[in-house]
């Protein structure tokens, strides 16, 4: 089972919350995070595109980094970790994308990759002037298609001619290719974005669901078979967690319940409207599930609260469903977070032994002192 880390590109990282750790994103606080994250054998990194945040109290998302400087900085600090930055294809041409992602493949030596997004909140792209109007809801996967279409031609020979709806190109150019394979994610949930995940990605990008629920996603996966199915190809899943992990599971679940007593109304309120404007998709799809009202105080994302012991448990019930590759973490607390999971969960975890016998956890080396 493969671990990934959420890098934290915006303030407050994925908690909507007054009683948070509140902070600001920098260079250095990822820089920890990731080169931790490397120690501990996290198999890769990924950070987000966000163009205008959510308001309310706390700012929240309000201060962001850039996804493709961020993770060329970051390959360069590190030397094992894949890292994946994530294109904003309504507002990035694909060549444009091409390129950047060629010059990090050669900054990090081949350990590169591309999460692609269509766009949900109108307002980061209508304060550039750039947003296509509702209309593009309902034809997103269409344009990300051709655009990856073009990303893959550029990649491999280094050449594009592809005239389409959305773009018309004329003898494109990319060079140097990549040196290795550039692996695509999306984050599919509707039958659309899975269709197109089955057809284009290489991996698929879900929200995990509930509060210690570790296997209420499975019924995704089964749907993306349906998809791969039709066109021969194997997709598996990135499936997305938040841990709170403490000690015991009741000072794990104190601090779950203190986050959601200080939750930011208004920020969430903005998150609810802006995510329920895409009504062409159904319900069934990761934004709508952002904006749900369930559990709002960390965008709804899957939410693992225990002890290291309960946590270690848990992700290994995530390893155990046929068709997810990899688990993408999120913390209250990245920075200690990271570390937590080093130490005092990871080595419980039946899933992640193999990569516990290449480095020796301080508690190990505590207890048999």
């Amino acid at each position: 089972m493969k671990i990934g880390v959420f890098c934290p590109i915006g303030n407050n990282g994925w908690l909507l919350s007054e009683n948070a750790p509140q902070y600001m994103p920098t260079f250095e606080l990822n820089k920890q995070i990731v080169q931790r994250a490397e120690h501990y054998g996290f198999d890769f990194a990924l950070s987000m595109i966000k163009l205008r945040g959510f308001g309310g109290k706390t700012e929240f998302w309000d201060h962001n980094l850039e996804t493709f400087t961020l993770m060329a900085g970051l390959a360069a600090v590190t030397s094992k970790i894949k890292i994946y930055a994530t294109a904003a294809t309504l507002v990035m041409p694909p060549a444009i994308v091409a390129r950047m992602a060629s010059t990090i493949d050669s900054i990090s030596n081949g350990r590169f990759g591309l999460n692609v997004v269509t766009g949900w909140q109108a307002p980061e792209y209508s304060q550039m002037g750039m947003w296509p109007g509702d209309e593009y809801f309902g034809k997103r996967y269409e344009y990300l298609s051709e655009y990856v279409q073009i990303l893959r031609e550029l990649w491999a020979t280094g050449q594009s001619d592809f005239k389409g709806e959305h773009f018309q190109m004329e003898d494109c150019r990319v060079s140097p290719q990549p040196q290795s394979e550039m692996k695509i994610i999306c984050a599919g949930q509707s039958d659309a974005g899975l269709e197109f995940s089955a057809q284009h990605a290489d991996y698929n990008f879900v929200f995990g669901k509930g509060l210690n629920t570790p296997t209420a996603y499975a019924a995704i996966n089964n749907r993306l078979k349906h998809f791969t199915e039709q066109t021969g190809r194997d997709v598996q899943t990135y499936v997305l967690f938040m841990v709170i992990a403490a000690e015991t599971d009741a000072e794990a679940m104190a601090k779950w319940q203190s986050y959601n007593e200080g939750a930011d109304i208004e920020a969430i309120n903005w998150l609810m409207n802006q995510g329920g404007k895409d009504t062409t998709s159904g319900t069934d799809t990761n934004i709508h599930q952002m904006a749900s009202s369930v559990s709002p105080v960390n965008i709804n994302m899957g939410t693992l609260v225990g002890s290291y012991a309960k946590v270690a448990a848990m992700l290994d019930e995530i390893a155990e469903i046929q068709g997810t590759e990899g688990i993408l973490l999120t913390f209250d607390d990245f920075v200690q977070g990271v570390e937590d999971f080093g130490e005092r969960i990871q080595p419980l975890m039946k899933s992640r032994q193999d990569v516990v016998a290449e480095y020796q956890p301080t508690q190990t080396l505590e207890k048999s002192a």
